[in-house]
């Protein structure tokens, strides 16, 4: 056959899915395997919203809708993002996809070109990357620390920018660390990034599961920024492949032609359905399910850090748990297989999510029942012990 294109060697693996073959291999095997590793919640969609898209299929609603999205849609998602994250929202700005990644595929077609330079956090979500290279760009990990919440800073934009650097991508809650930005922090990084005429692309996917202050969006510091948002993690729709994107209004001609011809809509029983997420009944499920979440969070925490797992930032948001394993490895990756053939435990490599804290960070998903995260624990507990390094 022809050669493949370049950019399929320059494409990073996904070692979060590989992780999640291997684990699914041993569990048809007949090994009790705990998931920590996807990041995917056990909530399913709320019985209202099935019944949404059982009642829109037999009307025969599963034609074409726009390539912006449904115009109701479209306006129950701006009244969300102004009622719950302050943030004021023209409907005409919101463009439906197919999943967060519709819109990071959108938002790098748009705004990146062949040499363009993206700078990212690293650790960051590990698909970033992937889009960036897709539009020709260029990635750029940036190594961001502990002490700033594993988040860019405006210390970094001033670093690091240079010649070819056309914008950032960022997420806060961030996969893979729960970490939020510090709004002065963000409100510094949009400063220096506007004054070198960058793009701000913000990933805020995990905006709703929050456990400490409640959030307010990026939009509500600068308005030109470009967000990424989805079904998949809050509303817990993750197969559905629903997202939105929001954009300024000067964006929005470019990325409906481009929609057009790359998607030309989001699927459309999702979308009818998805209108039902946001009435006040359905709303309060998924206020209980994040409470949940929370629960999880708190149990781990301490039980982690008494087993010598340190957490160097507490998570404030998303469902991950982003651990330092150095009292007991050197090499995450062989810790990673060494838990899942071990203890029959999943989890994900550091390395999925940039080299700067690789080899001794692993990723914890307490997106399964507290029951499964307790049976985690205990087993933890008893093979620790023998992994505990020498100095000698």
């Amino acid at each position: 056959m022809s050669r493949l294109a370049q950019r399929t060697e320059t494409v990073l693996p996904f070692y979060a899915v590989e992780m999640f073959k291997q684990a699914a291999a041993l569990s048809a095997e007949g090994r009790d395997i705990i998931s920590l590793g996807i990041g995917e919640p056990d909530f399913t969609a709320p019985p209202q919203v099935v019944e949404t898209l059982n009642r829109a299929a037999q009307a025969g609603l599963s034609g074409y809708t726009s390539p912006t999205g449904l115009p109701v849609l479209r306006e129950t998602i701006a009244h969300y993002y102004e009622t719950h994250f302050g943030a004021a929202v023209d409907p005409a700005r919101i463009l439906v996809t197919a999943g967060a990644s519709g819109a990071l595929l959108l938002a790098t077609m748009a705004l990146v070109d062949p040499g363009d330079e993206v700078l990212l956090p690293d650790p960051s979500y590990p698909a970033n990357q992937n889009f960036i290279v897709a539009a020709g760009g260029v990635p750029r990990l940036i190594p961001a620390q502990a002490g700033q919440r594993f988040h860019l800073s405006a210390e970094d934009i001033r670093r690091h920018w240079g010649p070819r650097t056309r914008g950032v991508l960022i997420a806060s809650p961030s996969n893979p660390t729960g970490t939020s930005m510090q709004r002065d922090a963000l409100r510094e990084l949009i400063a220096e990034v506007r004054a070198r005429d960058g793009f701000i692309i913000m990933d805020e996917i995990y905006l709703g599961l929050y456990y400490e202050d409640t959030p307010r969006s990026a939009l509500t510091l600068d308005d030109d920024i470009v967000i990424i948002n989805s079904f998949s993690k809050y509303f817990h729709m993750t197969g559905w492949r629903l997202g939105w994107l929001i954009a300024p209004p000067a964006m929005m001609p470019a990325l409906d032609k481009l929609a057009s011809n790359l998607c030309i809509c989001a699927p459309a029983l999702a979308q009818h359905a998805a209108i039902t997420c946001f009435e006040p009944e359905v709303l309060a499920i998924y206020e209980k399910r994040r409470l949940s979440f929370m629960q999880r969070r708190d149990y781990l925490l301490p039980q982690l850090e008494r087993l010598g797992l340190h957490v160097p930032v507490k998570p404030d948001g998303a469902f991950y748990i982003y651990l330092d394993i150095s009292r007991y490895s050197h090499d995450s990756d062989e810790f990673a297989q060494q838990l899942l053939h071990g203890p029959g435990i999943a989890t994900v490599p550091g390395r999925d999510f940039g080299p700067a804290h690789a080899r001794r960070s692993l990723r914890l998903s307490y997106a399964t029942r507290l029951d499964r995260l307790e049976e985690a624990i205990a087993r933890l507990e008893a093979w620790l012990p023998g992994q505990v390094l020498t100095t000698a």
